[in-house]
């Protein structure tokens, strides 16, 4: 099975190591004692950087996936997609 962002695979997962990076990033200021509004300002771009991961995926899967089952013409399919659709929408809003 292909997911709507396989043509995004490796920019997706170099993404997400550079997300890694900046959460270890945030470990040592931590550690560092650093000033609170200085850790909370990377906290926002780590936040910032995953959601912008996260519309990505969820472009891929509109584009591919629920695309793909309103052409297929099987309603139940369809129906399925709409609903997981839906649902990681209110996932993803219901986070913020």
């Amino acid at each position: 099975m292909t997911h709507g962002y396989a043509a995004e695979q490796k920019a997706i997962v170099s993404r997400l190591r550079r997300i890694e990076g900046q959460v270890r990033g945030l470990e040592r200021m931590v550690e560092d004692d650093r000033y609170c509004i200085d850790i909370l300002t990377q906290i926002s771009a780590v936040s910032t950087a995953l959601d912008g991961v996260a519309l990505k995926i969820l472009d891929g899967h509109v584009e591919h996936c629920v695309a793909g089952a309103l052409a297929s013409g099987d309603e139940q399919e369809a129906d399925e997609k709409r609903r997981e659709l839906l649902d990681a929408i209110h996932r993803f809003t219901r986070a913020r």
